[in-house]
């Protein structure tokens, strides 16, 4: 988290949390959610405006984490942002760097353990690793096939709606009361 985040939660302690502003699709993009798109319908059928300014990206990414429940928010300044998550909180990416597998989180985050490996009915993979619990990036299902094809990684099979509640994930934080 950013420094002058942790002093703007010091000086702003209670600031009330926001809900269904920002979205986050399965190809690791982020979408503002004004009141007007949230009125038109849920995240993803309705995404939003695709954020594209590059600084503002990798400020989410930097203040980007899970709270006890699994919700995953955006900390800006004194005030948390939920998220609305397409499929997974994180976005993976693979690369074959000689014989080995780089993976990568959407926030630019490196993964140096991938725990487990799980195939959804659509054919989507999933990686839980020590960062998270994230959906590959469909730009890298060939490489990913490579460590599946090498044993690297060894896909079970799971439908997608066991995967947020076996993985202690949120994919659409409500607000708390009436």
């Amino acid at each position: 988290m950013d420094d002058i985040v942790r002093a703007a939660l010091k000086k702003w302690p209670r600031v009330p949390a926001c809900h269904g502003w920002l979205g986050l699709d399965a190809r690791g993009d982020w979408y503002m959610r004004d009141d007007r798109v949230q009125a038109a319908g849920p995240f993803p059928q309705v995404k939003g405006s695709r954020l594209l300014h590059r600084k503002l990206i990798e400020f989410i990414g930097r203040n980007y984490e899970a709270d006890a429940e699994g919700a995953w928010f955006f900390q800006n300044g004194p005030q948390r942002v939920y998220v609305e998550l397409e499929a997974a909180p994180l976005v993976l990416g693979v690369q074959r760097v000689d014989a080995d597998y780089r993976v990568q989180t959407h926030t630019g985050a490196e993964v140096r353990q991938v725990r487990s490996a799980w195939l959804d009915e659509y054919g989507r993979l999933f990686l839980d690793t020590e960062r998270g619990f994230g959906l590959l990036r469909s730009l890298d299902m060939d490489a990913a096939a490579d460590a599946v094809t090498e044993g690297r990684w060894t896909p079970a099979e799971r439908p997608f709606a066991e995967l947020p509640r076996s993985f202690g994930y949120v994919l659409s934080p409500q607000r708390a009361g009436p």
